[in-house]
């Protein structure tokens, strides 16, 4: 059983960040705040959701992006970071796992996901 204090101090937490509903399979645009030195700019880094695990503050998101010369690139986020400053679903994917690994090992045509059409 969790401490009651540490409840309401998440709930206070969670409730600043609005972050929108996507699972594993979905592209994402995640604005990253980059500080280097005194100064600091907002890099967009966009790619398919791979996982979600953890709840409340600890959550954490899996991106992976296919970078320069087709290497993929994995970022683990936490969902609720002062250096997220957005999340924006691009495109739902149909997939069937709640974690992605297999994607690691595909390339190209392979490694694309259909997307999810709603009614």
């Amino acid at each position: 059983m969790r401490n009651k204090y540490i409840e309401n101090f998440e709930k206070a937490q969670l409730s600043e960040k609005t972050v929108p509903d996507f699972r594993a399979g979905d592209t994402v645009r995640l604005s990253v705040i980059i500080k280097e030195g005194e100064k600091s700019r907002i890099q967009a880094y966009e790619g398919v959701c791979i996982s979600k695990r953890g709840q409340g503050t600890g959550q954490t998101i899996t991106i992976r992006k296919i970078g320069a010369n087709g290497i993929g690139i994995e970022r683990i986020f936490p969902t609720y970071s002062d250096s997220l400053t957005e999340i924006k679903v691009l495109r739902r994917g149909r997939v069937r796992r709640a974690k992605l690994n297999y994607l690691r090992d595909l390339a190209g045509k392979a490694a694309r996901i259909k997307e999810l059409r709603r009614k």
